[in-house]
């Protein structure tokens, strides 16, 4: 099992190697900086958008998945599935990111 790389962390680091990428990101969600889960919200031109979250795969690796489906959905979806994970989880971080359809924040 991959060591857990605390949250607060992990979003500096997507928004690091997104600034890198030269894509805009910013954090609209900030949760516990230990523990908090995190989700990204890829926009893409057009508005689509794509949610992605890890889960863990069977052999405990973190991995990367598309939340909200393989095809993109309006923002408003997208916000809606947010919005449901927050009250779920008071301690989520969300990290929106304009970015081609192509780009997951495991590639």
């Amino acid at each position: 099992m991959e060591p857990r790389l605390k949250a607060g962390l992990l979003v500096q680091a997507l928004v690091r190697r997104c600034g890198v990428e030269l894509l805009p990101a910013y954090v609209s969600r900030k949760g516990d900086a230990d523990s908090g889960a995190v989700l990204v919200k890829r926009v893409s031109p057009g508005w689509h958008c794509t949610v992605f979250q890890i889960v863990f795969a069977d052999d405990g690796a973190r991995v990367w998945v598309a939340a909200t489906g393989d095809e993109p959905k309006p923002e408003a979806e997208a916000d809606a599935f947010i919005d449901r994970q927050a009250r779920i989880d008071d301690d989520l971080w969300v990290v929106e990111v304009e970015a081609p359809e192509t780009w997951t924040p495991a590639s």
